[in-house]
C-alpha cells in the first residue's frame, strides 16, 4: 500500500455509476475505501456486486454499513406494497420525480461518508450522482451536491480545526450515461460485474425500469450490449 496516497471514500452501491467513480478515484490516485448500505432495499444483488466490483478494483477496504430507510417507507425500494415502475422504452419514463425515489438517501449516504472520511483524515469523498440520464431524484442535482459540501464542512471538528477541507467529488454530474461507460471501459471496469436493476428476476435484470431503461439507452449509444446481460443470460 502507497502510504502516500490521498484517501478518498467512494459511495458504492454495485451499480454502473458508482462502478465507473470507483475506476476514477483509483486512476486519479487515490487510496479508496468503498462504502455500501444494506439500508432496507428490497433486494440484495447490488450489495452482492459491489462486494466483487470493491476487490476487482483494488479498494482498500469495503465497508457496508447497515441501516434501515425501509421503516420510514415512501419508495418503491424500501417498501414492497409500492411497485417499482416498468415501461415498454426509455421514451416512456416521465418527467416527475418517480417512486423510487427514497427519501433522503443520499443526504443520509454523505453523512456516512463524512464520518468514515473524518475518522480516515480524509478530505475526499466520490459520488457517482448525474444530472443528466438518471430518474430525476432531488438529491443528484449540482446545487444539491454544492450545498452540501458547505454545510459538511462546518459539521466537523476537522472542518472546524481546519485539518480538513472536504471535497465530493462528482465526476459524472454531466455525462450521459453513454459517456460515463465510455469513460469505465477506457479505465478497464468490466460492467459485467455490476447490477443497476430496481426489480430484478431471479437475481437478473429486469430489463424495463427506469434504471434497466437507462442503462441498456447508455450501452446502445456506444453501439454494444449490455455484458450483465450476457454474464446473467
Amino acid at each position: 500500500m502507497d502510504t502516500d496516497k490521498r484517501k478518498a471514500v467512494v459511495l458504492l452501491s454495485g451499480g454502473l455509476d458508482s462502478t465507473t467513480v470507483l475506476a476514477i478515484a483509483s486512476e486519479e490516485g487515490f487510496e479508496t475505501y468503498a462504502l455500501s448500505f444494506r439500508y432496507g432495499q428490497r433486494h440484495i444483488e447490488e450489495l452482492e456486486a459491489a462486494k466483487k466490483i470493491a476487490v476487482e478494483l483494488g479498494a482498500t477496504q469495503h465497508v457496508i454499513a447497515d441501516i434501515n430507510l425501509a421503516v420510514f417507507g415512501g419508495s418503491a425500494l424500501t417498501d414492497h406494497s409500492v411497485d417499482v415502475p416498468h415501461h415498454e422504452s426509455v421514451d416512456n419514463l416521465g418527467a416527475g420525480i418517480p417512486v423510487t425515489y427514497v427519501p433522503a438517501r443520499n443526504t443520509v449516504f454523505l453523512s456516512f461518508a463524512l464520518a468514515w472520511a473524518e475518522t480516515l483524515a480524509s478530505s475526499d469523498i466520490f459520488i457517482g450522482v448525474n444530472a443528466l440520464d438518471y430518474s430525476g431524484y432531488p438529491d443528484c442535482r449540482p446545487e444539491y451536491i454544492e450545498a452540501y459540501e458547505r454545510m459538511a464542512n462546518l459539521a466537523t471538528k476537522a472542518g472546524v480545526e481546519g485539518t480538513q477541507k472536504l471535497k465530493i467529488h462528482t465526476p459524472l454530474i454531466s455525462l450521459t450515461k453513454g459517456q460515463t461507460i465510455q469513460r469505465g471501459l477506457a479505465l478497464g471496469v468490466d460492467y459485467s460485474l455490476t447490477h443497476s436493476c430496481y426489480d430484478p428476476i431471479d437475481g437478473c435484470a429486469c430489463e424495463t425500469c427506469d434504471s434497466c431503461l437507462l442503462r441498456g439507452r447508455g450501452f446502445a449509444e456506444l453501439g454494444q450490449v449490455d455484458p450483465s446481460l450476457s454474464a446473467t443470460a
